[in-house]
């Protein structure tokens, strides 16, 4: 089902006038409680990671991180024309899709929601540095708070795991677009492709934190606080990450929704192997230790594998064995 001119609007009378202050630090009373609570450990794991999670995922607003956003956007809208007027970005985080598509052209104004007001927060500082025109909203994926047809373009990047109903949250995104608005969510997880990246990480985790213990590593290894809490975090990172897609079943979801046009396209394979590894080594040491010639290694090495990923190995692997799956659709003129 998708929604229509005969369906109820959804009014902004239930939204609060003042969105929920940040709480980013979980005590493990809370983090004990959001065990039960999927969308209470939604909040807590992205309020505890809003203010670092730019500085875990090497995300910037510069040339790097613009053509990346570009170009996960090409890859299934890539021949639409643009700039959109106004865009939605769904699940924020803190603005990486959105405000970096925003700055490559792609829209002119934006708006911002995610269920953590830290996300939020960060979210609405880097655009405001940035002088971007964007307004933000602390909101459920399930029930988004602005009216029908307000949108021309709704995007999200690793966001469509992390909610419960992704039918719903997608008939939502249907009802805030436009007739013939696009959506666009990429970065999440093929169900293959999550299943060796955890174990990637995990086996990276072990290793890095059981060698930093001997004395001739003492000084590679972080304080044991910032290890506990990590881990504190994993825990709650393991009942947040709710889903995994296979390409195939992601677009029947998008189609039962109610969109037309619909498409999916995976990418990283090769790159997958090596930066889940990378991305676990670079948060269980002291950042000062790895410094810029360490970034230029990772930045060099995922371009590289990303060129065979996409130039070879797309041809002869099947979609679904790449880690990251994109989805298009269009809401029905």
């Amino acid at each position: 089902m998708t929604a229509s001119s005969n369906e109820p609007s959804r009014r902004l009378a239930a939204v609060p006038d003042v969105d929920p202050a940040p709480n980013p630090h979980a005590t493990q009373e809370q983090v004990e409680a959001a065990r039960t609570d999927t969308k209470l450990a939604q909040v807590l794991y992205h309020d505890w990671e809003a203010e670092t999670y730019d500085d875990k995922w090497n995300i910037s607003y510069d040339e790097r991180c613009i053509d990346y956003a570009r170009g996960r956007f090409d890859l299934v809208a890539g021949d639409q024309p643009l700039p959109y007027e106004r865009a939605l970005e769904l699940g924020c985080g803190t603005g990486f899709f959105l405000l970096n598509l925003m700055q490559a052209g792609v829209a002119k104004t934006g708006s911002v929601t995610d269920l953590s007001p830290g996300m939020v927060k960060v979210a609405l500082r880097n655009a405001e540095h940035l002088a971007l025109p964007v307004d933000g909203r602390v909101a459920d994926a399930e029930t988004i708070p602005y009216e029908d047809n307000t949108f021309d373009l709704v995007v999200g990047h690793a966001v469509l795991h992390h909610i419960p109903d992704v039918e719903q949250s997608l008939r939502e995104v249907l009802r805030v677009l436009k007739p013939g608005g696009r959506f666009v969510f990429a970065g999440e997880p093929t169900t293959v492709g999550d299943f060796y990246a955890r174990w990637l990480g995990r086996i990276t985790w072990e290793a890095t934190t059981r060698a930093t213990r001997l004395s001739a590593l003492k000084s590679w290894r972080r304080p044991q606080s910032e290890l506990d809490e990590s881990s504190r975090a994993a825990a709650l990172e393991a009942i947040v990450d709710l889903h995994t897609f296979d390409p195939a079943d992601l677009e029947k979801i998008a189609e039962s929704a109610g969109a037309v046009e619909v498409k999916a396209r995976t990418e990283e394979f090769a790159a997958a192997l090596l930066g889940w590894p990378l991305r676990t080594f670079e948060y269980a040491v002291p950042p000062e230790k790895l410094g810029f010639n360490w970034a230029r290694f990772g930045f060099t090495s995922w371009k590289r594998l990303t060129w065979l990923d996409e130039t070879i190995l797309r041809h002869v692997v099947p979609r679904r064995y790449f880690y990251n799956a994109i989805i298009t659709g269009v809401k029905p003129s």
